[in-house]
């Protein structure tokens, strides 16, 4: 299953599958479902489970920084 990022953005649900491709300037995060790997995980795998709570606070920060 590949990365799933879905935002509305100006009325319309857009989606994308790599983070990276996420623009800035969206109302709402519908859905953040980045890909898992199966266990065991290599240690990069593991820094880069790790790294997806962080990435998304940041889209939480713009959203809520879109609301006020």
């Amino acid at each position: 299953m590949p990365h799933i990022f879905q935002v509305l953005r100006n009325g319309k649900i857009e989606e994308y599958y790599d983070y990276d491709h996420i623009p800035l300037d969206f109302d709402n995060i519908i859905a953040f479902l980045p890909e898992i790997p199966p266990v065991p995980h290599t240690e990069e795998q593991h820094e880069e489970i790790e790294s997806w709570n962080l990435k998304f606070q940041k889209l939480m920060e713009i959203e809520r920084a879109r609301s006020n």
